[in-house]
């Protein structure tokens, strides 16, 4: 994978008008008590098998663990009630209380980690306690369902007992807010089910991509997770407070980044990508079409409009996208993954979406202009990635085949109809090596299929898909899930992977607003 491209001289922008209008919509988090519903053992198949003991009867000495399962994901704030039991306390307590999102995480040694993003993102906390008893409140605020907690050392002369556990958790929204699914189905209602839950642990003073890491506002899963939110809890106030901030703090070109933070100030990262940028276009439109709200729209549209300006810098020919030596495009995170083709098309899926903006908007001459630049783009990307011969997009100067370039060309209206839909069996028959490993990109395919009406070949590949991370056991859904490795890891290790991650929470939307 391409290292991610980091401009430490970057100069950034503040809309402070629009800053303000974002802190004025920072929602209020829900909170709730959370109890662990059991006690279990992990062995190291990371199957979970029950204990039958009480928590408060169980002594730790030196060595000893417990883990605890809160029967589903949560995202808050832990509090323990603990004493000891045996001869006077005569030293500290050093206790490890470590946190899964799965039961896997809580059997994987950290010192062994090798990955190459920070060791902090392992949810792992080590603690002295001078003087028992007390009420002990953990620094941090966690995601998971299962927590160990393990007595490194006591002494010989007292045990630690353990006599409440309780998660504080947050959200800013409800679950019991969202209409049930009308699916008879067992199978996708879980999955419809899993997909909110995930979505709601996302929602936090912003959306997250994900509540253990990395915990703040990426533009990608913002675009996924507004569509899913339109369909189930309806917090439009949330998406337009996502929509100030990006605009808000932006390059000093008036970019809009990759992803910002809200901690310990508001402030744009240095990372961006060509695809991303462009997406602000996309979530405007969309917040439109279910919101009309106009004045948002038209505030926001020269933003939106110059995420436009700057792509078409990259521009060897009309549609044609120049490569560069950085991370300079998602797309996903499949390794190899030649994105030119997908960056085109996205590019014309964009500019698709600015010129209903324009109309909507009264923007005549804007609109004419980017009409006509489409048809030039469609020409130029047809002649440049379509395969006459094998029938398919390629991508690159190797002219790749991948499921990327053929979803995102359907997407973007590139082809359409029959034809598209004969593209996409097509390239299911082909089954080309150049496949997809995130949930972001599995969804564009099944919407892909949706748009040119393949129904059934949808629901089958979202129960394969989505469906496999249930029968693996999802509470809520992952960041990376490849049916062939389950194990694998964009990182270097999937000790870091997170296992609730916005860009996952899709079925939900595809089974409410596209089936």
């Amino acid at each position: 994978m391409a290292a991610i491209s980091i401009d430490l001289d970057m100069k950034r922008k503040t809309n402070e008008i629009f800053v303000e209008k974002a802190k004025k919509l920072e929602p209020q988090l829900i909170e709730k008590v959370i109890h662990p519903t059991r006690l279990v053992t992990i062995d190291e198949s990371a199957h979970v098998t029950v204990r039958e003991e009480k928590l408060s009867d169980i002594a730790l000495a030196k060595g000893e663990s417990i883990v605890l399962d809160f029967g589903d994901h949560q995202v808050g704030y832990v509090k323990m009630k603990m004493k000891t039991v045996g001869s006077p306390q005569d030293a500290p307590v050093y206790l490890r209380f470590k946190f899964g999102e799965v039961s896997k995480e809580i059997i994987e040694n950290s010192e062994e980690y090798d990955g190459w993003i920070s060791r902090g993102w392992i949810q792992e906390e080590f603690l002295h306690l001078d003087v028992l008893p007390q009420v002990v409140e953990l620094p941090r605020r966690y995601a998971f369902r299962y927590m160990e907690i393990k007595a490194i050392d006591t002494s010989l002369k007292f045990q630690v007992v353990i006599e409440e556990v309780t998660c504080k958790t947050v959200s800013a929204v409800d679950v019991g807010q969202v209409e049930k699914l009308a699916e008879t189905d067992a199978l996708l209602k879980e999955m419809d089910k899993v997909s909110i839950r995930t979505l709601q642990n996302c929602m936090q003073s912003v959306f997250e991509d994900g509540p253990k890491r990395d915990r703040r506002l990426w533009i990608g899963d913002l675009r996924l997770q507004a569509l899913a939110n339109y369909a189930t809890f309806k917090n439009y106030d949330l998406v337009k407070r996502c929509m100030y901030l990006f605009a808000g703090l932006t390059r000093d070109d008036g970019a809009v980044g990759a992803c910002l933070f809200v901690e310990p100030e508001y402030i744009v990262d240095d990372t961006f990508f060509f695809d991303y940028s462009l997406f602000f276009v996309s979530i405007l439109k969309d917040y439109y079409d279910e919101t009309k709200d106009v004045e948002v729209a038209r505030e926001l549209w020269p933003t939106a409009y110059r995420q436009i300006e700057l792509a078409r810098a990259r521009f060897k020919a009309p549609g044609i996208i120049e490569e560069s030596g950085d991370f300079w495009c998602f797309v996903d995170w499949k390794e190899g993954l030649d994105k030119q083709a997908s960056a085109s098309a996205i590019y014309l899926y964009t500019l698709n979406d600015a010129i209903v903006l324009a109309q909507i908007l009264g923007e005549e001459v804007v609109e004419s202009e980017l009409k006509a630049e489409r048809e030039a783009c469609k020409k130029a990307v047809l002649e440049r990635y379509w395969d006459e011969d094998i029938q398919v997009f390629v991508s690159g100067n190797d002219r790749q085949i991948s499921y990327a370039s053929q979803a995102w060309m359907v997407l973007a209206g590139v082809i359409q109809g029959e034809e598209a839909q004969a593209l996409l069996n097509r390239i299911i028959k082909m089954k080309p090596e150049m496949g997809m490993v995130t949930p972001y990109m599995n969804h564009h395919f099944v919407q892909a299929l949706l748009m040119c009406g393949e129904k059934e070949k949808a629901k089958e590949y979202m129960e394969y898909y989505w469906g496999g991370m249930l029968r693996q056991g999802a509470d809520t859904f992952w960041e990376l899930y490849n049916p062939e490795n389950p194990q694998e890891s964009p990182y270097g290790s999937s000790m870091v992977n997170s296992y609730c991650h916005a860009w996952s929470c899709t079925p939900t939307y595809l089974l409410r607003r596209m089936f």
